[in-house]
């Protein structure tokens, strides 16, 4: 590889699946080489031993190439595993890697069944799923305020900051049911949380970004506007802080963190709120019946 590092790595994520677990994985791991350029193609829903012989020949015509490919597979199937892995292609088997210690430890062999993570698999969890992301759907960038009191989460921030997209991921990913609001001038200039919201401040996140990035998204909209200005940018975003500060919610800065960090984050910062509030009412209990054990007590 050393000799050839300015030539661009053929990738390929193989799958009997829908082959986003191997990009996940795989991509993990190419992070780590940063100074090498990759390119990479899916393959997914591998169908069965023939299907698997023609991507195995599209392998090793990769192969025969100025620079060897790497594939990286989560095939559930064991027929199609043993056949895409006579390749001379170097595979790196994610499934057989971990399922076969998974085995060993709990005792008994696993289905090995395809299309179980990414599929519908459990239809109660799937239809749950769903209806979170009809409802951050609807609740997207406060265009609907009707039954908030069902939200798992509600973000807060000025317009472009990435609340929508974070919203998105939580509802398909996570099954969180999401709303997310924006905040305008009106409510910049006020030191409550808006009205709509502000009954549900235990279910409130702030997002933030830096200045320059939120000029230039905001440019790309309306170029040149009073809006994607600097200095507007500027104070919505000190406005917004001081707003978060003062309610004391949880924010997470958006402008150097993919969507799936901030949701981790924030996902994080809910488990914490859950917990403390847990703690909490257990204290408060406690001193109750304290309380009540004293007042029983003979004089």
């Amino acid at each position: 590889m050393s000799e050839a590092e300015d030539d661009v790595v053929p990738v390929f994520f193989l799958s009997d699946s829908t082959g986003i677990s191997a990009e996940t994985m795989g991509n993990a791991l190419l992070l780590q080489f940063p100074d090498l350029k990759f390119e990479r193609s899916t393959i997914p829903f591998i169908s069965g031993v023939d299907h698997a012989r023609e991507v195995v020949a599209t392998l090793d015509e990769a192969a025969a190439g100025p620079v060897m490919p790497l594939v990286f597979c989560t095939a559930a199937d064991d027929g199609v595993r043993q056949e895409l892995n006579r390749t001379v292609a170097p595979v790196i088997d994610f499934f057989e890697l971990h399922m076969s210690r998974v085995e060993s430890v709990l005792g008994r062999r696993g289905l090995r069944q395809a299309a179980r993570l990414h599929g519908v698999g459990d239809i109660k969890r799937y239809n749950a799923r769903m209806a979170a992301v009809e409802f951050t759907i609807e609740h997207d960038d406060g265009q609907s305020l009707r039954a908030l009191d069902k939200a798992d989460v509600i973000l807060l921030a000025p317009s472009r900051c990435g609340k929508t997209p974070t919203s998105m991921y939580l509802a398909l990913q996570h099954g969180l049911y999401v709303a997310n609001y924006p905040l305008v001038e009106e409510d910049l200039h006020s030191a409550d949380l808006p009205g709509p919201v502000k009954d549900y401040a235990d279910r409130c996140f702030g997002l933030v970004t830096t200045v320059d990035r939120l000029s230039r998204v905001r440019n790309e909209r309306r170029p040149g506007s009073r809006y994607a200005s600097p200095e507007q940018c500027r104070w919505e975003l000190r406005r917004s802080k001081e707003l978060f500060e003062a309610h004391r919610l949880p924010v997470v800065d958006s402008s150097a963190k993919s969507v799936e960090e901030i949701s981790a984050i924030i996902l994080q910062s809910k488990k914490h709120r859950a917990r403390s509030a847990a703690a909490a009412r257990l204290s408060s209990s406690q001193q109750t019946r304290s309380t009540s054990s004293r007042g029983d007590s003979p004089a």
